[in-house]
């Protein structure tokens, strides 16, 4: 029998590479060597199914991985065993006839052991047991019926066993490339389950399989975060854009502008919410635990230097998670245009105006309008002066400490203001106005 060698270095894609080594000098010796393995092998062909009963038993007795799938179905295993011994043993006696179709059958093994999830190891170690027993039963064949012979088949253990693992490492490379077919597979579908979730357009009924296959609560509560970098991490990376507080869970989805995180928010330990037939929280409503929760994360986030990061609003539900993903990139329009963090249920007013920008657009030039008559410098002086104010809740003496400067000047470049603009920072219907016109020059100029 030809002797052959595996390669352990395995090219990533096509079929394992099998060749023979140059075949080697035989003498005498090892010619009647393969005679009598030929021999022997003949007779273990006529008793296939006594040697594939006594397999069966040892993988039952010995392989607990196995013990499992023979209780589950004894026939698919007999046949598996039955199938590949044939084909292994019948390659003993006519390797170039058989070699290929034992190759297939111990790929297919491979491949279907990995779709059901028993060990590698388990796999490998049927092999070897089997191709132990194959070993022992030509020995004691041979000494049954020829003892004299036994001796000779020592020139042909090193064939058997190099054929024993060739086999082994055909059926590990099968199985490697499954499982990775597999993984690849399931990645795809969370992927393309949580692009359905974030998008809104996942079916009530596809729920409670996303919730699994996702493990996540059904009916847990959740909010979104949207992470904008200024300089984008290569698309489906499996690296976070943005390190998150330690403890927090997040299931990230790459988007075509933002990066996106799935934040649970109800603890391991919390009752899941009873669900009230409103499935969106309001933006601005009373906090209670999840909303507390959210807002300390917020706040613990660092953003790298020029990333965007903008924090949706609670929602209850897997099903509102579309909705969450809107009011988190609703933040991130909110966010400086020079990064930073900003939790859309503290800066409603800002979030306002970037929803409906051709209106935000519309109020800055009616409120300030009247201040591009200026010179750029002066302009600029009134708008910063008015911010710092506005920053301050209103006192001059902190806006000036601000602005290094007296706070009778904050008051002289406040009035100014208001004589150019026809606004009284006093009222307040005209006190928003400005801050929302302060806002949508901020956010919305380019």
């Amino acid at each position: 029998m030809p002797q052959v060698v595996h390669s352990r270095v395995r090219a990533l894609h096509g079929p394992p590479p099998v060749a023979p080594i140059p075949r080697r000098f035989r003498s005498l010796a090892d010619r009647e060597a393969v005679a009598v393995l030929h021999r022997a092998a003949r007779v273990l062909v006529e008793a296939l199914p006594e040697l594939t009963d006594r397999l069966v038993e040892a993988l039952r007795e010995r392989e607990p991985a196995y013990r499992s799938a023979i209780e589950a179905d004894a026939a698919e295993i007999w046949q598996e065993v039955h199938h590949s011994l044939r084909h292994n043993v019948a390659s003993l006696i006519q390797p170039r006839e058989f070699r290929e179709a034992a190759h297939r059958t111990s790929r297919r093994i491979g491949e279907v052991r990995a779709e059901q999830g028993l060990p590698l190891d388990a796999v490998l170690h049927a092999f070897r047991l089997g191709g132990a027993m194959v070993w022992q039963d030509l020995v004691d064949e041979t000494g049954r019926r020829h003892p004299e012979d036994v001796r000779l088949l020592v020139h042909v253990a090193a064939d058997v066993w190099n054929f024993v693992d060739e086999h082994c490492a055909v059926v590990a490379d099968a199985y490697r490339r499954t499982e990775r077919r597999l993984v690849w597979r399931r990645e795809n579908r969370q992927r393309l389950m949580t692009a359905a979730l974030l998008d809104g357009t996942a079916q009530i009924a596809e729920l409670p399989d996303a919730a699994a296959m996702l493990g996540l609560p059904e009916r847990g509560r959740y909010a979104v975060l949207a992470v904008a970098a200024a300089r984008r991490a290569p698309h489906g990376t499996a690296r976070p854009p943005l390190a998150l507080p330690a403890g927090t869970d997040a299931l990230w989805h790459p988007g075509p502008e933002a990066e996106f995180a799935i934040l649970p928010l109800a603890r391991p330990e919390d009752p899941e919410p009873a669900a009230t037939g409103t499935e969106n929280a309001v933006p601005g409503a009373p906090r209670d635990a999840a909303d507390a929760e959210l807002a300390a994360l917020a706040a613990g986030l660092s953003a790298p230097a020029g990333a965007r990061v903008g924090v949706g609003s609670v929602v209850e539900g897997l099903a509102a998670l579309g909705e969450a993903r809107r009011l988190a990139e609703t933040a991130l329009r909110a966010c400086p245009a020079g990064g930073g963090v900003v939790l859309l249920d503290e800066h409603l007013p800002a979030a306002l105006v970037v929803s409906s920008p051709d209106l935000g657009s519309a109020l800055a030039a009616r409120v300030l309008g009247p201040l591009d008559r200026l010179d750029p410098a002066d302009r600029e002086v009134l708008i910063e002066t008015l911010t710092a104010w506005l920053d301050s809740d209103g006192s001059a003496q902190r806006a000036g400490a601000r602005l290094y400067c007296h706070r009778n000047t904050v008051l002289n470049r406040l009035r100014r203001f208001e004589q150019l603009t026809g606004r009284c920072l006093t009222r307040p219907s005209d006190a928003v106005e400005v801050s929302l016109a302060l806002a949508a020059r901020r956010l919305l100029t380019a």
